[in-house]
């Protein structure tokens, strides 16, 4: 008789969330305060500065409504560099009420969501990112691991961390979530 196996993913090593989350910056075409707030939210630096940057930035008038929007999602992104996931969400609905096809924003709210422990709302917000096309789908997917994991959907977090490997091999966030995941087969009778 022929016994059926099933395949189990055990979790090696607990993932600390709300440190390991990830966001995507989005694009300022120009060369002013929105895209010095750009820079900051995409490339790094002091996170203080750049939100002072985006502040100025958005007290000016002469930046079109996406512009605008993206400001405001990348202001948010510096927040959550500071451990402030409560502003930058308030950053994050500002963006998305004004442009709610940046895809980005909404991964990025998932973020700032997974860090506040609401991880059900994080991974409705990071699927509306995936569908609006957010242009680094590897760390929507490596997020909605985060979400899943914490929700205890062990699967849905391997594949997810899979999926952002796969999307960005030298994913290191990804990659080494993945190392912490180990497959057992399982045969039907126990053993």
């Amino acid at each position: 008789m022929i016994r059926g196996t099933s395949v189990a993913l055990v979790v090696l090593g607990v993932a600390s969330l709300m440190s390991q989350s990830a966001q995507s910056a989005v694009t300022v075409l120009g060369n002013g305060l929105a895209r010095s707030c750009f820079n900051s939210a995409e490339f790094g630096g002091n996170p203080n500065e750049g939100i002072a940057t985006c502040s100025e930035a958005l007290s000016e008038a002469a930046l079109t409504v996406r512009d605008r929007a993206a400001t405001y999602v990348n202001r948010g992104i510096l927040y959550s560099r500071i451990d402030q996931a409560q502003t930058a969400l308030i950053d994050y609905d500002k963006g998305i009420s004004m442009d709610p096809n940046l895809g980005e924003a909404y991964v990025d709210r998932g973020a700032a969501l997974i860090a506040l422990a609401r991880y059900d709302e994080a991974l409705q917000d990071i699927d509306k990112g995936i569908a609006a096309g957010a242009n680094r789908l590897q760390i929507a997917y490596y997020d909605r691991g985060l979400a899943h994991e914490a929700l205890g959907n062990v699967r849905a977090a391997y594949e997810d961390y899979k999926k952002a490997a796969e999307i960005e091999p030298g994913f290191e966030l990804a990659t080494s979530q993945l190392t912490r995941f180990k497959v057992v087969r399982r045969h039907s009778d126990g053993t």
